[in-house]
């Protein structure tokens, strides 16, 4: 088959003991899934889960060991870090009842969802969509994915974040509103999910703004670490 231009190369993430990377086909995010992070954020209570979705070439990919380097975007003079765990899907599947939802789940990985607020927060106001605060170039920074199998008890793992050595987010995977089930649930009802979607489960209480030269240490526990600076 011939093309009008080379496409584009395949965006694929490193898997933890293997050789081979995990091809992405796309990025999932759910909003507001830390209670904490929504009251923080002006709202409260237990609402239906919503997402969101952010380009599969959004990703910066960085290997076990090594510091990445995050380009603070344009257009903002507000940029967030949110901490998450993400969940790499291996088997795809439709109306997947959260009971059955584990068998779908390939691995899981530390990931970032950089958000432009400033932006984000003008489009709330005007009641449009929020594609710009979220899904900009290099907004879903990621680390290695490691496989269910040798992740631990990913659902009562903690979760943290530092900036500059400081603490900025810290929680427990356990304090999703929505657990990792439930959103695989939610969320093969709207889209039929397919071997290598991504989907970032949402972030805890503490988000806050970076700058050029902040260097951010992230990790989930029996997932490793995620290590960025912003440049």
């Amino acid at each position: 088959m011939s093309y009008v231009f080379s496409p584009a190369p395949v965006v694929s993430v490193p898997v933890v003991g293997i050789a081979d990377r995990f091809p992405v086909h796309r990025i999932y995010c759910v909003g507001r899934n830390y209670e904490e992070h929504a009251k923080e954020m002006g709202f409260t209570g237990r609402e239906p889960p919503f997402f969101f979705m952010k380009p599969a070439d959004a990703l910066v990919v960085v290997n076990a060991g090594e510091t990445g380097q995050l380009p603070y975007p344009s257009l903002t003079a507000n940029l967030h870090h949110e901490i998450e765990l993400v969940v790499a899907i291996g088997k795809g599947g439709k109306n997947i009842a959260a009971a059955d939802a584990f068998p779908h789940i390939y691995g899981y990985a530390v990931g970032l969802d950089m958000t432009r607020r400033d932006l984000q927060g003008e489009m709330k106001k005007q009641g449009r969509p929020w594609c710009i605060g979220k899904g900009f170039d290099a907004s879903a920074p990621i680390g290695p994915i490691t496989p269910a199998a040798q992740a631990g008890d990913v659902g009562k793992a903690a979760i943290w974040l530092q900036v500059n050595g400081a603490d900025r987010q810290r929680s427990n995977v356990s304090q999703l509103i929505w657990n990792i089930a439930e959103t695989i649930e939610h969320l093969s009802a709207a889209w039929e999910l397919q071997p290598g979607d991504l989907i970032y489960t949402g972030t805890p209480e503490g988000v806050g703004a970076v700058v050029r030269g902040d260097t951010l240490d992230g990790g989930v526990d029996g997932l490793g670490s995620l290590r960025l600076t912003v440049v």
